[in-house]
């Protein structure tokens, strides 16, 4: 075929006799000419001028600048293209009407479509290279195509054609938007003014940009890269390089800070506040607050969802569309070939008026849509735009929810600063309603926000579906959505239960946490003790009440998963069995494909339905308690402590960068945050005596019950001197100390302040934080920060001040134990270290602190006399004097009174006496003398202090807990550093395929772990199910499209034949229903069996496991394999695996399908899987990476808040409330980036998904419509129905796949544990061979030993020979490290001997099974280990002895009478780790234990190094009495204990030295033994 522009079959085409504008063949190709002009320009520039001009642009980012109207100029630029296509599609399906090709027709259409598509990226490239003077040439392109078009739109008018032709539409649409473009352009050039004006406007770009840590560019960039997310694409391809961390996500845009939504929310909220002020009975709506401050995203996003749900509808109304002009096509074809083009002719030489027949080529719109391309191209473009509107929801929900939780968390933190304290100490307020306020209510309303537009979406989209199907199917359809409506209050009710079940869930895995943390911190004794399987099976119990509720988990779980497929199977048989037997005749393939599809599209709203009104639910409950929260009662007012406020407010205004220095406690003058608060009341008249720094005049104050706590207080503390308060326990003198720092409700009076002392001129002086006090609290608070950063507090470091405040609390020692000095973080809470070791960083903090004021509330009631005297020596009296600052010092030592300058006296709430100690020595004589007689008292006490030396004891400790540690640090995680240390060391290939490679080796232990019968059950079952949905769909097709001609699959006669069509349909669709039930049954059983094994190998794993492993593994890690890892494997995988299982074979039974239906479409699809496997390969990599970062922001998060509930007062007296603040704010942000580049990653995947299917459906249409041989209708319409359901599960494929991943990650850690080598339980000898009685005598022979730890590491002790006599008191000494403990363990063989033997009674204990040589031996450890429960069970878990044996121990002990009185005697309980008993109770009630045990050989390993003397005193007693007859071991931690042994054995360094009686050995003078002796060691 010949081609022309014109066309060649009419002669008249090129005739212009009458006018040049006659000829429609002319006006196209004068259309053509700005598109030709446009590429002509652009395209040198584009390729050209490009190179030398991006240099000039000085910012980082090259999308920072936009010309006005930029987003209206892309959407009508887009619109443009789209309209530009159905010119396209129009001239091509007018031009396939005539006989011979007219260019003419489609050609400048094709033009168009180019120039436009160049246009924006011209425009693009000018845009971020900042040029606007290369956009003369877009606007001249502009104003020609308007003028060109409208010309072609008068001679339409002229010729008399109206909105029926398509043709005529398009170019009025095309004028339009040429001349909204104009406007576009000129509205450019009135304000850059970059022509026609002398001065161009300068611009500067956002100040996000100019800030180069800002890399969130979604509010930046070109709309195409925010539907897109293309500028997420150097990101994710980039974390396969290296892993994403905090760096490379850099910080919030302003936009989205924590501080500028909380001032969004705080205005919203006082507005609110206002409203209901006289109102005494309305609180003010958080609701409306937040509807005010977040109202307009929430409502773009619900357009936005609007849009995509309706477009949703295009798939069946195209579907439908195209199976129609299958049945069709057969009719047109005749027509078809009869059409001539006579009438054509006539019209394009401009002689008659066009006929309108069929044969004309001006298509009106419904012929043009009955068109099969037109359609799939319609359905392509409608799904990549519906796909891209709902990503745009929900990423604006997303972004909103994350700003609205940034601002509730800053409205919480400012009102924790506010709380009043007596909420807190009398439990109105626990520490765990605010961290659940901060970790659970703000999350439940983030998560409602994110599925808030779904409240007003599903309904319209549901009344939309029922409406279509009523159309497509009459009554009948109605009959399917009833199934529908009816089935889901069942979902409702299933995911309520689910609630619930979860909540049980976690109620008994809290119990078990706490039974397993018991385990592990006692496992030394249990294993000593051979306990260990005993309270393994306490675990085992709580494990099985935690998995039968984990099965009721499983149930509705898997219920909820049956019923989201089992419902639209349901729904569709119904309808279709109705429709046949009521129309008696079976819905068309038409009708019956486009109602599969609506019907698939009305089931996901309704299953969200449920979840939707859940989480509506829980959020109104949140908001309620946020409510409650935020109105709660709020600390006093004391600007008292405020110098002059106008003054401060103004220089507060200047500095907003600093943190204030005088802040109002009501209403604190924000660092930024609360900055515009009015002025707050000018203060009381100061004081003109300068010698008192604060005075209380007539003072009632109370803890807010209205009582008053302390009464009738008139006291002054003089300024520059020590003040001291003492009294009592519990006689109000910490009261009195908050009560003049404003935490107390003052009832009446007054407390003065001095104003900074005017009479000290000192540089000094005027230096310091003038109306801060530093305080420190009698229950030390601690930051989870390092030492330094804790004593410092946010002052600036100075060394020698630092030096000198350390070394007068004696903090030196301590922190040269800390692996990394002071720069070791203190665990949460100071877990790490002891109270004396906090509470003297707490000193050092109030010491170091540039204040004239100091408090000090009991600073020496955890430390011993030598501590308590060097600090008061060194940095009381030395360096708070040296530094004139008045001190404030509550305490009970009296013998630090002749220190004090001013004394008060408190009793029962009230002052004493106030004065000098010589006006109390004058006045009040009898109160002198009492203070006498207790300061002997105390001397006394002193005296027995002076051997225990509480410190060094301290210090041990932290020994012992800090080095294990440092070993097992290199160990830490051994998964995670091999990849570490593989990019170190290796090219970057091989890490690029470790971060990308699955783990499907920890797959397959997962899935096996499972058992073997049900992994295969699973399998089957969900092939099977796949392969009767499909049989489902298949028979549909067979069945409504069967014609006369062809073999049908049923009898041909009438009615047997529709029975036997319905027959069949309905037994395959109940086999469906039942066999979803199955699968989802199985998936979720296999998930628990495979928990319920992992955690019972783990378990019994790390009770076995030698000593060794428990001395270098960190307890936290151990924990966190029983805690969170075990919580993913229990509930997480599972949903996980079943979800991806689904969908997989969900999206492999559609392609098989299309391939089937379309054998053309597997050519497509290589290309389609290429980019699909690099999407999910990248994606993959990425998410986990975000998902870590996530994770691991969010706990410091918590952290601090709770750290911060918990030191309110000390926060508060310091002043520092905006360093707080700040440091709140940047940990808000930084969770917030984190979560935010996450969301943004979801929906990068997304959005690729979803084009990927939008292509596989367009290929699939494309290649079913094409002639050649195509299928029958039937097949179309299932091919077609499969490629739509792809796009919504592809994307579900690799998130499913990327949860699965991170979630194995758990799998892979409880596996590392349980490769781990136990200890050798069985012995070489027969049980029968040891006698009952076994050991009698106690006869001790050690010959040649030598004992390691571990294989590969150095012994411990070498060759050590001895012979201990029955019924012998041995003691053992020697230096630390000296192999003492090692021996005692060795007993034990708890350690490895690797040469000679110990021998007892004439059995060697090696070839002993070690349960029974552990149960025949007892050991009194150093530290008193005591368990959760009764006084019975910690003597004697096993249950054998009687109450008689136990009273006789607890006698021997000394302790018969304190259990007697106790509640319940015996079975009196103990709270964990025995806290309800003092230290020296401890230790007796574990000789108790080992009286119990009856054994003949007693170890005694450093038991007295950690009690009182008193107590050690009874324990030698006891020891010389009640085991007279037994063997007794000691390892003495201080040889003053052994002196009376009957042998001694000296260790150094692994090797026995000395061996003989004390006396003998006393008398070598250069002995080891005579030098410890000496020392005292």
């Amino acid at each position: 075929m010949k081609v022309a522009f014109c066309g060649n079959d009419n002669p008249s085409a090129y005739n212009i006799s009458a006018g040049f504008l006659k000829n429609v063949c002319f006006l196209d190709a004068l259309n053509l000419v700005p598109h030709v002009f446009l590429l002509f320009i652009t395209f040198p520039i584009l390729f050209i001028g490009w190179g030398s001009q991006s240099s000039k642009v000085q910012i980082h980012h090259n999308t920072w600048l936009h010309f006005p109207g930029h987003n209206l100029r892309w959407i009508l630029t887009f619109t443009l293209l789209f309209v530009h296509v159905c010119e396209i599609g129009e001239g091509i399906v007018s031009d396939a009407q005539l006989k011979t090709r007219h260019l003419h027709l489609f050609l400048p259409a094709i033009m168009g479509f180019v120039a436009a598509t160049t246009a924006i990226v011209y425009y693009h490239n000018i845009e971020t290279s900042n040029f606007p003077k290369l956009l003369l040439a877009l606007f001249l392109y502009w104003v020609m195509a308007f003028v060109t078009k409208t010309i072609k739109l008068v001679r339409y008018c002229q010729d008399g054609f109206s909105f029926q032709q398509l043709r005529f539409c398009i170019t009025g649409l095309m004028v339009v938007l040429y001349g909204l473009l104009m406007a576009v352009e000129i509205n450019v050039i009135r304000v850059r003014k970059y022509v026609f004006f002398t001065n161009p406007q300068k611009v500067k770009p956002p100040e996000d940009l100019q800030d180069l840590g800002v890399r969130f560019l979604q509010p930046f960039v070109n709309l195409l890269s925010k539907a897109t997310y293309w500028w997420m694409n150097t990101l994710i391809i980039t974390a396969h390089r290296k892993p994403i961390d905090l760096k490379a996500i850099g910080k919030l845009p302003i936009a989205m800070r924590a501080l500028t939504n909380y001032v969004c929310l705080k205005d919203a909220y006082e507005e609110q506040k206002k409203k209901v002020a006289d109102k005494p009975n309305r609180k003010p709506s958080i609701w409306l607050a937040m509807y005010r401050a977040f109202g307009r995203p929430i409502l773009l996003s619900s357009t936005f969802r609007y849009l995509a749900d309706l477009l949703g509808f295009a798939g069946p109304l195209c579907i439908s569309g195209i199976v129609m002009s299958f049945s069709n096509e057969t009719e047109d074809n005749t027509l078809m070939a009869n059409a001539t083009s006579a009438n054509y002719s006539a019209l394009t030489s401009g002689a008659i008026y066009p006929a309108r027949n069929s044969t004309d080529p001006f298509l009106t719109s419904t012929n043009f849509l009955k068109t099969a391309y037109v359609l799939a191209v319609l359905l392509f473009m409608a799904l990549i735009l519906q796909r891209t509107f709902l990503q745009a929801s929900y990423y604006v929900t997303i972004e909103t929810g994350i700003n609205l939780r940034g601002a509730l968390l800053a409205m919480i933190y400012n009102k924790i600063l506010r709380l009043s304290t007596s909420n807190l100490s009398m439990g109105e307020m626990t520490l765990g309603q605010i961290n659940n306020l901060v970790a659970i209510e703000t999350n439940q309303l983030m998560w409602f926000l994110f599925l808030c537009p779904n409240l007003w979406a599903m309904p319209v989209q549901i009344i939309m579906g029922v409406i279509l199907l009523y159309n497509l199917l009459g009554e009948s359809a109605l009959v399917g959505a009833a199934v529908i409506v009816l089935l889901a209050p069942i979902q409702y009710f299933i995911a309520t239960k689910l609630a619930e079940a979860q909540k049980s869930t976690l109620d008994y895995s809290t119990e078990r946490l706490k039974k397993t943390n018991e385990i592990l911190k006692g496992i030394k004794l249990l294993k000593l003790y051979a306990w260990e399987h005993i309270f393994c099976r306490s675990v085992e119990e709580t494990r099985l009440k935690e998995l039968t509720s984990l099965k009721t988990f499983a149930l509705y779980t898997s219920l909820s998963i049956f019923m989201n497929a089992a419902i639209p199977i349901a729904a569709v048989l119904a309808t279709f069995v109705t429709y046949t037997y009521v129309k008696e005749k079976p819905p068309n393939t038409a009708q019956a494909f486009a109602s599969l599809s609506l019907f698939h599209i009305l089931v996901t709203p309704l299953f969200l339905l449920s979840t939707v009104v859940r989480f509506a639910v829980k959020a109104v409950i949140s908001v309620q308690k946020l409510n409650e929260f935020l109105i709660s009662d709020e600390i006093g007012d004391d600007s008292w402590r405020n110098g002059d406020p106008a003054l401060t407010y103004e220089s507060c205004k200047k500095h907003s960068g600093l943190p204030s220095k005088a802040i109002n406690r009501k209403q604190p003058l924000r660092h930024q945050l609360d900055s515009y608060e009015p002025p707050l009341r000018i203060p009381t008249r100061h004081l003109d005596i300068d010698d008192c720094a604060i005075k209380v005049t007539n003072g009632y104050f109370s803890w807010g019950s209205g009582l008053a706590t302390l009464s009738n207080i008139d006291i002054r503390i003089p300024t520059g001197q020590m003040t001291m308060i003492v009294g009592q326990v519990g006689c109000g003198k910490s009261s009195l100390l908050l009560a003049i720092l404003g935490e107390m409700q003052a009832l009446e009076g007054k407390v003065h302040w001095n104003r900074v002392y005017e009479s000290e001129s000192s540089f000094e002086a005027s230096r310091r934080n003038r109306y801060s006090v530093a305080y420190a609290a009698q229950k030390p608070w601690l930051l989870n920060a390092t030492v330094e950063e804790n004593i410092t507090f946010g002052s600036p470091f100075n060394k020698q001040r630092y030096k000198a405040v350390t070394d007068a609390c004696s903090l030196q020692p301590d922190i040269d134990l800390l692996p990394f000095g002071d720069q070791t973080e203190i665990g949460e809470r100071g877990i790490n270290l002891s109270g004396g070791q906090r509470q003297r960083i707490c000193v050092a903090r109030a010491l170091y602190q540039n204040t004239n004021i100091v408090f000090l509330d009991d600073p020496f009631s955890a430390l011993d006399i030598h501590l308590s005297d060097h600090l008061m020596q060194e940095g009381i009296l030395k360096f708070l004097k040296d530094d004139k600052r008045t001190l404030v010092l509550v305490t009970h030592k009296l013998q630090y009174l002749p220190h004090a300058d001013w004394i008060i006296a408190m009793k029962d709430g009230t002052v004493l006496r106030e004065g000098t100690l010589k006006d109390i020595q004058t006045k009040d004589v009898e109160l002198y003398e009492h203070w006498k007689t207790l300061m002997n008292r105390q001397d006394q006490e002193l005296e027995k202090d002076m051997e225990a030396d509480q410190t060094t004891l301290e210090r041990k400790t932290l020994r012992r807990a800090m080095y294990p540690r440092e070993s097992k640090a290199q160990l830490e995680d051994e998964d995670e550093e091999e990849e570490e240390e593989e990019e170190d060391d290796d090219n970057m290939s091989t890490v690029m395929r470790l971060r990308t490679k699955m783990p499907w080796k920890t797959c397959w232990q997962y899935l096996t772990s499972g058992g073997f019968l049900l992994l295969s059950l699973m399998i089957f079952s969900k092939l099977l199910k796949h392969s009767v949905i499909v049989a489902i769909d298949y028979w549909l097709a067979q069945w409504t499209s069967m014609t006369n001609n062809g073999k049908a699959l049923c009898s041909t006669e009438e009615p047997a034949r529709k029975t036997c069509y319905v027959a069949v349909f309905s037994i395959l669709s109940g086999a469906g229903i039942v066999l979803c039930l199955v699968t989802s049954l199985t998936v979720e059983w296999m998930g628990l069996t495979a928990a319920k094994n992992l955690h019972h190998d783990l378990l019994n794993k790390i009770i076995l496991g030698p000593i060794r492993f428990f001395d270098t593994t960190p307890l936290g890690l151990i924990l966190n394999r029983f805690s969170a890892d075990t919580n993913i494997i229990d509930q997480h995988i599972p949903p996980t695996l079943e979800s991806l299982s689904r969908s997989t074979l969900l999206c492999l039974s559609a392609i098989g399908i299309i391939s089937y239906a379309t054998p053309w479409f597997v050519v497509a699809l290589v290309p389609l899987g290429i980019a699909f496997y690099f999407i999910q390969k990248y994606f993959r990599v990425a998410s986990k990476d975000l998902q870590e970062l996530d994770d691991s922001t969010q706990l410091p998060l918590l952290c601090h808040f709770s750290e911060t509930a918990e030191g309110l007062t000390t926060i508060r007296a310091f002043r520092h409330e905006p360093r707080f603040k700040q440091r709140m704010l940047e940990l808000t942000d930084t969770n917030n980036i984190a979560y935010l580049f996450l969301s943004a990653a979801n929906r990068w995947l997304e959005v690729r998904t979803d084009y990927l299917g939008a292509f596989i459906v367009l290929t699939a249409a494309v290649a079913s419509i094409s002639p050649y041989d195509g299928p029958k209708s039937g097949l179309v319409g299932l091919g077609l129905l499969y490629a739509l359901t792809i796009t919504n599960y592809l994307n579900w494929v690799v998130r499913n796949l990327a949860d699965l991943e991170v979630q194995m990650g758990a799998v892979k850690k409880v596996n590392s544990f349980l490769n781990m080598e136990s200890e050798n339980y069985e012995g070489t000898m027969d049980i029968s061979q040891v006698p009952k009685d076994w050991p009698q005598e106690g006869e001790i022979k050690i010959e040649n030993l030598c004992v390691r730890y571990e294989n590969n590491l150095k012994p411990v002790l070498k060759h050590v020979k001895a012979y201990i006599k029955p019924g012998q008191k041995v003691g053992i000494c020697g230096r630390t490290g000296s192999g003492k403990s090692s021996l005692s363990l060795a007993f034990f063989r708890m350690v490895d001997i690797f040469d000679g033997k110990i021998v007892i009674d004439g059995i060697d204990i090696s070839k002993m099974p070690l349960d029974m040589l552990r149960s025949r031996l007892s050991i009194i450890l150093q530290d008193p280990i005591l368990f959760s429960g009764s006084i019975r069970f910690n003597l004697d878990p096993e249950c054998k002895c009687t109450d008689d044996t136990l009273w006789e121990a607890l006698e021997i002990a000394q302790l018969k009478n304190m259990v007697k009185s106790l509640p319940g005697g015996l079975d009196a309980i103990v709270t964990e780790g025995g806290e309800n008993f003092s230290v020296g109770q401890r230790q007796l009630f574990c000789l108790a234990r080992a009286f119990v045990r009856k054994s003949s050989i007693l170890i005694m390993d450093e038991a007295t190094a950690s009690i009182d003397m008193a107590t050690e005193n009874i324990l030698q007693k006891v020891v010389m009495t009640a085991f007279a007859d037994r063997t007794v071991v000691t390892i003495a931690h201080r040889v003053s204990q052994i002196l009376d042994a009957d042998l001694v054995l000296v260790f150094s360094e692994g090797d026995l030295v000395e061996c003989d009686t004390a006396a003998n050995l006393l008398l070598k003078e250069e002995g080891l033994f005579t030098t410890l002796v000496k020392t005292n060691k």
